[in-house]
């Protein structure tokens, strides 16, 4: 590919990813100050070369699967944030009282808004994390919540109605058992002893254990049943994006994001911030997935923007660059 042919596939993947039009040559004639002609015979050549596709509704082309690939690595530079998205950004990861992981969700929650795509953040496995504490606080009409609190700082809470028979002190003196018992065993553990080894104990004091067990034992399999931490932002900003313009598309891209095995091939293994586009995924053919991991004082995961692949890839990676330097600078001062 010659300098002319890559400066009119940039224009054209550009072109496309803001107009969602395929391009053709006359669009191209002025700003290039070539003949019609000419730009018609190196789009040819372009589509000769893989890079770009014949619309089926127009005479005009648009970038193929190589095309997009071919863009991002040689053709494109990350967009720089502007000021306001900025400040954004940094004033959460400024803001000592929140977690890293509660800082890192936000911040993509934000990415989620200002881009119009799906945001994820895939924490590692329940297993990294040990039991730090387990807690009952008590609701009205005879409610409770069961919140399970690991050392990683990763927080779950299950609503509970107390079976009847059951008083709320049984529960508060159960959950001291498990506190001075089970406090730093890995959450993957915590259920085999629970039932081997709590539950001998309070049989002995508890009159219905069997029920005060089970709303124990629900907190922590919900718990380890949720092995990846996942937190979508903007999950329905997907269907919003012209190729998901039927019913057919959007139950597919939505049963994608609620099959659990799917979603694990987000995580991320390499450092920096990598693009996988179409059959790359491994999550959808029609989609982009921009990702990339963290590691933090200990805590490690995945955030990672999908969109189509008509994707504004300078601006999502000059995004997550954004993030990736914030979260070296944090985990410094730590």
């Amino acid at each position: 590919m010659d300098e002319r042919q890559k400066k009119l596939l940039k224009e054209i993947v550009e072109s496309y990813i803001n107009s969602v039009k395929p391009v053709g040559s006359q669009a191209l004639c002025k700003k290039f100050k070539l003949s019609s002609a000419t730009i018609r015979n190196e789009m040819a050549v372009l589509e000769k070369l893989g890079y770009l596709e014949k619309n089926h509704v127009s005479s005009g082309r648009i970038p193929s699967e190589k095309g997009y690939k071919y863009y991002v690595e040689y053709l494109m530079k990350p967009k720089e944030l502007n000021g306001e998205e900025m400040l954004k950004l940094e004033t959460i990861f400024h803001n000592q009282q929140l977690q890293v992981s509660d800082a890192i969700a936000k911040c993509m929650e934000i990415i989620a808004d200002i881009t119009n795509y799906t945001s994820v953040v895939l924490g590692k496995n329940s297993s990294d994390n040990t039991l730090q504490q387990v807690n009952i606080i008590p609701l009205d009409n005879n409610q409770v919540i069961a919140l399970v609190c690991t050392n990683k700082g990763i927080v779950e809470n299950k609503k509970f109605k107390i079976p009847e028979n059951i008083f709320l002190e049984e529960l508060v003196k159960t959950c001291e058992i498990i506190n001075k018992m089970l406090v730093g065993t890995p959450i993957d553990r915590v259920s085999e002893r629970l039932e081997f080894e709590v539950k001998p104990i309070i049989c002995k004091t508890i009159k219905q254990y069997e029920k005060v067990y089970e709303i124990f034992y629900d907190a922590f399999n919900d718990f380890t049943k949720n092995s990846a931490n996942v937190f979508f932002s903007g999950k329905t900003n997907i269907l919003k994006q012209p190729e998901y313009d039927n019913i057919e598309e959007i139950k597919k891209i939505v049963g994608k994001f609620e099959d659990e095995s799917l979603v694990k091939k987000i995580e991320e293994d390499s450092d920096g911030v990598n693009v996988y586009i179409g059959d790359e995924t491994e999550f959808d053919p029609n989609v982009t997935i921009i990702k990339s991991k963290y590691k933090i004082n200990g805590e490690e995961g995945t955030i990672a923007i999908i969109g189509p692949k008509r994707m504004e890839y300078d601006r999502v990676i000059g995004l997550l660059e954004f993030i990736n330097k914030e979260l070296s600078e944090v985990d410094g001062e730590i």
